[in-house]
This record gives structure tokens, C-alpha cells and sequence, in this order.
């Protein structure tokens, strides 16, 4: 990390951390101070884009319901697999706190992200203790990509969006499929929602 000075805040993102079982104890012998920032999203959803995402890379592999269970008829959902995998937060969320108390994160929704960009970073900047610079006059929806951009900052030719990765059409998949992962996670969502105080409405 860069010296950082009192007034300043450094920042650093990698969607792999929270998944990482080595992270919280690494992050927390670095800096038992840090404040943690989580973006969450209904884990049904994160999985089938994480397979869009590898599918774009990979179109030889297996179909989203072969991944997905070890024996679709009889609901045995396939945890082995990463999409699946991290999408069961509250598993994740006890190892990092045995290290941090719940008030040092910030779960933040990414479908909120999408309809209300401005108010879910207000809670970041108040989480944090800035001020709060980022207002409903600094986003705009782009309808290609599916979700708000930044407007064009002073000095720049365009305006901030994220990268041709991001916003892609999600693979088209079987509603019973989803209703049958819908059905796994459930009461994973409803511990998540007890751990941390919040209803992030999957259902």
C-alpha cells in the first residue's frame, strides 16, 4: 500500500478476497483498523453471470445446469463449483469475523448499485467518514450496458463506465434451474441476513 497521509484514504479492490480463507487474518495482521467494503448481489444471478463471463472465454465448457448439481433430479446442487461456491456469503463472512467486528463492513447491494447508485454510495461515504461528494448528478444509465455510469469529469473527454467485460446479455437459463437454486440458497440468504441486519430481498 502507498504512505498514506492522515487526511487521506487508500482503497484497494479484489473481488477474490472475500472468498480467500488466508485474506482476513492477512488483512487484519496488516491492519486490524481496515475497513472492509462488500458488494453482494442475489447469488443466483452472480452465478449465472460468472458463467456468462467464463463462457465468453471458454465456449467449450460444460452447460450452467451440468455445472451446477451433481444430480439435478435429485436437487443435489454441485458447492465444489466457484460460481456456486461464492455465492453462499454468510460461509465466507464467518472467517472474516474472527477477525473484524461486523461494524468494520459494509455490505453493499449491487442491485442497488444499478437503481439507486447515488444511495448506495452515500452509505459508502458515510461508512467511511468523507463527505458526501457523490450525488444522483453524477450518474447516468447507460441502456447499452445495462446499469449507471459516471458522467464525463471535468478534464475528460468521456465519460467513466466499466469495461466491455461488464454488462454483458446473462446466458439464457432453464426457470427450473433457477427456481431449484433458488430454493438451495434460501436458507443461506436468510443466515446471511440475520448475521449482518440487513434483507437484501433474493427471494
Amino acid at each position: 500500500m502507498p504512505r498514506t497521509l492522515g487526511s487521506q484514504i487508500t482503497m484497494e479492490k479484489t473481488p477474490s478476497y472475500f472468498v480467500t480463507k488466508e485474506a482476513p487474518r492477512r488483512i487484519f495482521n496488516m491492519s486490524r483498523d481496515t475497513k472492509l467494503i462488500v458488494v453482494v448481489r442475489n447469488p443466483v444471478t452472480r452465478a449465472i453471470s460468472d458463467y456468462t463471463q467464463t463462457l465468453s472465454k471458454k465456449p467449450e465448457i460444460p452447460t450452467f445446469e451440468g455445472l451446477s448439481f451433481q444430480n439435478r433430479s435429485l436437487g443435489l446442487v454441485d458447492t465444489s463449483w466457484s460460481a456456486i461456491r461464492i455465492g453462499m456469503y454468510v460461509l465466507h463472512l464467518e472467517s472474516w469475523l474472527q477477525y473484524f467486528p461486523l461494524s468494520q463492513i459494509l455490505f453493499v447491494s449491487g442491485e442497488k448499485m444499478i437503481t439507486d447508485p447515488a444511495g448506495e454510495m452515500g452509505k459508502v461515504q458515510d461508512f467511511l467518514g468523507i463527505k458526501r461528494v457523490l450525488t444522483d448528478k453524477h450518474f447516468y444509465f447507460n441502456k447499452t450496458k445495462g446499469f449507471p455510469c459516471l458522467k464525463k469529469p471535468e478534464g475528460s473527454t468521456f465519460p467513466r463506465c466499466l469495461g466491455k467485460s461488464k454488462g454483458r446479455t446473462h446466458v439464457q437459463i432453464d426457470p427450473e434451474v433457477i427456481e431449484q437454486l433458488r430454493d438451495f440458497y434460501r436458507p443461506y440468504n436468510i443466515k446471511f441476513y440475520e448475521t449482518v441486519g440487513q434483507d437484501f430481498r433474493w427471494e
